[in-house]
């Protein structure tokens, strides 16, 4: 999560650094830097620490009343749904007559439903309603699949709230750990990881909480799994574990056999989101463990990245690619050799995969652009593309150039950052 990150000066600071023609005041650059500095880490908190499980439909009578409601009508409609959907809940977990494990099953559901439909979701109403003694509850080993899952659905998406929300998971957290395991269904498992990688992505306090409770080593099996959706979700939940200065925690996953080949197998495959998750388990792997990176090069990994650069499109995988890379080239004198050293001509492939990314960046700009209003479209691209577009604003080759300067300064020009 971001509390791990030292912010960096801003882009724009620094562009504005190499134009020897240009005064600006330096309180100026300071708003600035601070307004990008801190934007970053406020969307990185929200973008990659932490996911909501959204519902996959809705019943058209249900779109159609969130679009007629504003957003205070909405939330005090939500918020008393959902209190009283917890209260049914604690009726149907004491009733013990027929279709008792139905009504648990369909009131979890409702609940899951309320708790994954809105933009910010009704979590303290649930929270204040005391709900998750019961979805502790509904957790115990021995209850109907149907229920386990839904009640991890309720509980990743109460995980994705605010420090306090993430927090009242603790009671759950034991039970969630033992449900990623070999014997749980695979769907099961991969909801527990998802609630498990949004509270590893609060903060350095709850990640030493689930090393304690031995949430790596099941993590980790379940990155290994053949299912795309899965070892994504595991990859994202590992990489939100072994964030922070610490290195036992990436010290002790690339001790468990399998890791290395899992990270190779993933990376070899066409699955751009999957790899993205992987390569941000690289990351953190190359950034923390020497001998992580001596495994991860000797298995190829270098060259897997490095063919990833020239054959994706996609900017959300080139940023934990180029850093992976990054941290293996900062090895000592044989390991960056190692690095160099590939089957193909690095330099081509790079240049290759920058080309496309940043073309590809600049379509999305457009789109992203037009489509938001407020300035939110900047604020959005901002996240990773200023930092992305930043690195080669100085490159030797021409082309990657141009473009990089032309988006920064169409886009992020002298005034953006002052108004924030």
């Amino acid at each position: 999560m971001a509390d791990d990150d030292v912010p960096q000066p801003s882009s724009q600071y620094r562009r504005e650094a190499f134009k020897a023609s240009a005064v600006h005041n330096t309180s100026a650059q300071r708003r600035r830097q601070l307004a990008v500095a801190v934007g970053k880490e406020k969307r990185e908190a929200l973008i990659r620490a932490k996911r909501l499980c959204r519902e996959a439909f809705f019943e058209d009578n249900e779109v159609s009343l969130e679009r007629d409601m504003d957003t205070d009508e909405e939330k005090t409609v939500l918020d008393a749904q959902t209190s009283q959907t917890v209260d049914d809940l604690k009726s149907a977990l004491t009733y013990h007559g027929k279709g008792a494990t139905q009504k648990k099953v369909e009131t979890l559901r409702e609940l899951r439903r309320l708790l994954s439909k809105s933009e910010v979701p009704p979590v303290k109403a649930a929270l204040q309603a005391g709900v998750i003694p019961l979805l502790v509850q509904c957790l115990a080993f021995g209850s109907p699949d149907e229920q386990l899952l839904e009640a991890a659905w309720c509980l990743t998406n109460i995980a994705a709230g605010d420090p306090e929300e993430t927090k009242s998971l603790m009671p759950a957290l034991p039970l969630l750990v033992a449900h990623i395991g070999e014997k749980s269904l695979v769907a099961i498992a991969e909801q527990c990881a998802w609630a498990l990688g949004n509270v590893a992505g609060e903060g350095e306090e709850l990640r030493n909480i689930l090393l304690a409770q031995g949430a790596l080593l099941p993590l980790a099996r379940l990155m290994m799994s053949n299912k795309g959706s899965t070892a994504r979700t595991a990859a994202w939940a590992l990489s939100n574990l072994l964030k922070g200065p610490h290195p036992k925690a990436a010290s002790e996953l690339i001790k468990i056999k399998g890791v290395i080949d899992a990270i190779v197998q993933h990376l070899r495959k066409e699955d751009d989101e999957l790899v993205t998750e992987v390569a941000w388990v690289v990351v953190y792997l190359s950034a923390l463990s020497e001998v992580a990176v001596g495994l991860l090069l000797k298995n190829d990994v270098a060259q897997l990245l490095v063919g990833k650069l020239a054959a994706s499109e996609s900017l959300q995988l080139l940023i934990p690619v180029l850093r992976s890379l990054g941290n293996l080239v900062a090895a000592d004198g044989y390991m960056t050799d190692k690095v160099l050293i590939v089957g193909y001509n690095i330099t081509e492939q790079l240049l290759s995969g920058l080309i496309k990314c940043l073309k590809n960046e600049h379509r999305v700009l457009k789109k992203v652009m037009r489509g938001m209003p407020n300035g939110e479209g900047l604020k959005l691209v901002e996240e990773d593309g200023i930092d992305a577009m930043e690195r080669f604003q100085f490159h030797e080759n021409e082309e990657i150039r141009n473009m990089a300067n032309g988006l920064i300064d169409k886009y992020f020009g002298e005034d953006y950052g002052l108004d924030e």
